[in-house]
């Protein structure tokens, strides 16, 4: 199955069960929620996004307290999780997927390579964390953690692809 046949069923799955979606994303700029905006009849599904791209915003906005960005970092686990968690209650949302990472080509370390992101989805259910190292340049590492969360997302949602 496609990408933009994933959305769909995604966006069907969701609007069928009178529930909604929203988006933190950092390394990926944005390219989620247009990735789902792109699909028609998104908006009776997707509530909206944010791009908390600064540790700053992250912490104002989103509730990521300054103790897990300064011991661990925006590209970590804690970070994602907290990340979900605020753009949740943020939203209003009954979903949510964040995405924090190093899209590169700069800002890697030994420990975070370019290419770590960390990539969440939070349900009505619980919530998940996945530490992801992806290949390529900075485009590729975005669409791949684009196309990492759908797929999760898809999982989540028990929908066959």
């Amino acid at each position: 199955m496609n990408q933009k046949n994933k959305l769909e069923k995604i966006i069907n799955h969701l609007r069928d069960k009178n529930q909604t979606i929203s988006f933190a994303e950092s390394c990926t700029g944005g390219l989620l929620a247009t990735t789902f905006s792109s699909i028609s009849g998104v908006s009776d599904v997707f509530n909206g996004s944010v791009v908390t791209y600064s540790n700053e915003i992250k912490h104002e906005w989103l509730g990521v307290t300054n103790e897990i960005l300064d011991t661990v970092g925006a590209v970590s686990r804690k970070c994602v999780e907290q990340m979900l968690f605020g753009v949740k209650k943020m939203a209003k949302c009954d979903y949510a997927i964040a995405i924090s990472g190093i899209a590169g080509p700069n800002g890697g370390s030994e420990l975070k390579p370019v290419g770590t992101v960390y990539i969440g989805v939070i349900t009505p259910n619980g919530s998940s964390v996945w530490h992801c190292n992806f290949d390529g340049n900075r485009q590729e590492i975005q669409e791949s953690s684009v196309s990492f969360a759908i797929e999760q997302l898809t999982m989540e949602l028990n929908i066959i692809s």
